[in-house]
């Protein structure tokens, strides 16, 4: 190799030392910063959201936003009690559904698609890639047309359950898609020594292969959770909206209010009162989904340990 280009120190060995002035040195400072501007950009408006979110929802906080009722239109005071408690319900709906069959469906495709189930296996991953892609608003469509509209909840048209369900659908790919890709990331010499040893494969895979992705699993659930807890489109076709508290079991089949749907009505509303509860909902929604992704965060540490 020669050094034509590079400067020789006196006992010929070539100065290799950073030189500012340099064509390409400037070039690379100038792209550099290019590229941090671009980032800074794109970063901006999540920077600006949180913050205009929070002087706008923050000035409304207290004790009474968190244990009462919204109030009729056009009255002041009132909280979001109900509306709180209603996206707990509705999560944890969709939760209830989509993890056991998510999870379910990322163990087939990383532990028992053998090459016989490889196409049916392919075919599963595709229809996974595409439903991630799916608008909301066309699962809302979907339980809407099939679950509201023909009232199979025990006769029951919106209702929380039917909310869930359409959460549930928009959760699915990713507990599948993470569950997947978690499993693959366990080494096949864990699995060999768990058979070896006379381990079934129902044993191995509950035992062994399970616990040892759990943090990567757990990460796509959260991140799952917390997408869902912010959709408002479903929840329009399926749960409605109730202004009044969800009465035990029987509330799941009724309809529930939701914080989503909840800034959806009061921020068209043309009362003042409204538009600041609206406004101290977003902040608590913005608050609950920022939280969860920071949870998935530190989950997701654990998998790179």
């Amino acid at each position: 190799m020669t050094f034509s280009s590079t400067t020789r120190l006196a006992n010929g060995v070539p100065d290799l030392a950073y030189k500012h002035g340099l064509k390409r040195n400037l070039i690379s400072r100038l792209l550099t910063l290019i590229a941090g501007l671009f980032s800074g950009i794109a970063v901006l408006p999540l920077i600006a959201v949180l913050i205009y979110v929070l002087i706008k929802g923050g000035q409304k906080i207290s004790f009474t936003l968190f244990t009462e009722l919204p109030p009729p239109p056009g009255l002041e005071g009132g909280g979001i009690g109900n509306a709180i408690i209603g996206s707990f319900v509705v999560t944890i709906i969709a939760a209830l559904i989509a993890i056991p069959v998510g999870v379910g469906g990322g163990i087939f495709l990383a532990e028992y698609s053998r090459v016989e189930d490889l196409r049916f296996a392919q075919f599963i991953r595709f229809g996974t890639n595409v439903l991630s892609g799916v608008p909301s608003i066309i699962a809302g469509v979907f339980i809407y047309g099939t679950i509201v509209t023909s009232r199979l909840l025990f006769g029951n048209a919106y209702s929380a359950a039917a909310g869930g369900m359409a959460l549930s659908i928009l959760m699915l790919p990713t507990v599948i898609k993470t569950t997947d890709e978690g499993l693959k990331l366990v080494s096949d010499d864990l699995r060999r020594g768990a058979l070896g040893i006379g381990a079934s494969k129902f044993v191995t895979v509950v035992r062994i292969t399970l616990p040892t992705a759990f943090t990567p699993i757990a990460t796509g659930v959260v991140l799952s959770i917390a997408r869902a807890a912010g959709e408002t489109a479903p929840l329009i076709f399926t749960a409605l909206f109730s202004p009044f508290w969800s009465e035990g079991i029987d509330g799941i089949f009724n309809p529930i209010a939701t914080l989503s749907v909840l800034i959806y009505n009061f921020a068209i509303m043309p009362y003042e009162a409204q538009n600041e509860l609206a406004w101290a909902a977003s902040f608590v929604l913005v608050l609950f989904i920022l939280v969860m992704n920071l949870f998935a965060r530190w989950l997701g540490q654990f998998a790179n340990k």
